[in-house]
């Protein structure tokens, strides 16, 4: 009987400990959470979205059709202007410069034999005879003569001059026999012939010769590869897209702004991007032309706004969706605080400041606004104002603060 005296004498003790803490809970103040006023620049600025673009850019294209043999560049590389990008099979083509070339080395030789008037053999030949008659011509023109000195002197018979005279007529008719022949060698209609294959062979050699140096893909401006999916094998028609190639170490940024903000945005507002893929990286640029003229974008109303942007590690590549925000005003040593701080009490704009461990509630002027800041008039730099909380709260409240 005394141990159940005793549980239950616990029991009722614990009973009314926790309807106590319950009690104390429930009066004590609740915890906020406060921010500082902050004196710092302040830059308003229209947040939206847009998508890169080189601001100069070139496209290498296939000059013939073939085959993918090697693959001279990757995506991302830089490369000066000529530089090879994709050099397709030109096999066929060296074999016909290969033959070609072989007819040109023939027809060269056979215009040289032309400019000497003859094959060397067959000149060779005939000069041996030429020299040959004309020593006997020699020979028998002089015993001609001494025969018919002899003859003056009745030392020899006319038979004997007549001989003689017959191989001096012998020898200079098969010496003129012998210039026809060498004449005969080389016709004027062979010269000819062999100048118009020389024009075809020559022909036939710069044609292989540029379907060879079509058959390299070469960069038509220096400047980063930016669009590359060839690979080796791949077959390309004539006209066909190898690469894309701009100078990205300034890109443009193209933008819809709402047309409720556009009276906002001016030529040569600053503008700063950011892009998902690398958190805390900032690239900063202006506005370069506003628009000219309001679109329809689905439900939107916008204008085009295209801006300049540094790229000067070239990190941003055309068609990369980032984020924009372009400012259109400006003022420094304002005083400011987070925008999720400002509430609205009867249409007028104000915050809850700390007065001791009571909410004092003092009514603002908005002024120009960051994505997250706002400039205020009506507060102090020494004060604190209320951040946004699930608890209710007035006027006069008494609050745990908890500072940002």
């Amino acid at each position: 009987m005394r141990l159940r005296h005793l549980v239950w004498a616990v029991i009722v003790a614990l009973a009314a400990s926790g309807a106590w803490y319950a009690v104390r809970l429930r009066n004590q103040p609740p915890e906020l959470v406060f921010a500082h006023v902050v004196r710092e620049s302040i830059t308003s600025s229209v947040p939206t979205n847009g998508k890169i673009e080189p601001i100069e850019w070139a496209e290498a294209r296939a000059e013939k059709a073939g085959p993918v043999e090697r693959i001279l560049v990757q995506r991302g590389a830089h490369v000066a202007q000529g530089a090879a990008l994709v050099e397709l099979n030109s096999g066929e083509a060296r074999a016909e410069l290969a033959a070609a070339q072989a007819r040109v080395s023939q027809v060269r030789a056979d215009l040289e034999v032309i400019e000497r008037g003859g094959r060397a053999t067959d000149l060779s030949a005939l000069s041996g005879d030429l020299e040959r008659e004309k020593l006997e011509l020699a020979v028998a023109q002089k015993e001609y003569d001494t025969l018919i000195r002899l003859k003056a002197k009745q030392a020899a018979t006319a038979f004997e001059v007549t001989q003689a005279k017959d191989r001096v007529d012998r020898a200079q008719l098969q010496i003129r026999a012998l210039d026809q022949r060498r004449g005969a060698l080389v016709v004027p209609q062979e010269r000819l012939t062999a100048e118009a294959r020389m024009r075809d062979a020559e022909a036939a050699v710069a044609l292989a010769e540029e379907r060879i140096r079509k058959s390299v893909m070469r960069a038509p401006i220096a400047g980063t590869v930016y669009q590359f999916d060839l690979k080796p094998g791949a077959y390309l028609n004539a006209g066909d897209l190898v690469a894309s190639i701009g100078q990205l170490d300034r890109v443009r940024v193209k933008v819809f702004v709402d047309e409720p903000d556009l009276g906002r945005v001016a030529r040569g507002k600053p503008v700063v991007i950011t892009w998902d893929a690398v958190p805390g990286r900032q690239w900063k640029g202006t506005v370069d032309k506003t628009p000219t003229q309001i679109v329809a974008l689905g439900t939107r109303q916008v204008g085009e706004v295209l801006c300049v942007i540094d790229n000067p590690h070239n990190e941003l590549l055309p068609g990369t969706n980032v984020n924009v925000e372009i400012g259109t005003e400006e003022a420094a040593s304002a005083l400011t605080i987070p925008k999720e701080a400002v509430r609205r009490e009867l249409g007028q704009a104000g915050v809850f400041t700390l007065a001791g461990d009571k909410l004092a509630w003092k009514k603002i002027t908005l002024r120009i606004a960051s994505t997250t800041r706002t400039q205020v008039e009506g507060l102090n730099e020494s004060d604190v104002v209320a951040l946004p909380s699930d608890k209710p709260v007035k006027e006069g409240m008494t609050v745990a603060p908890r500072f940002q």
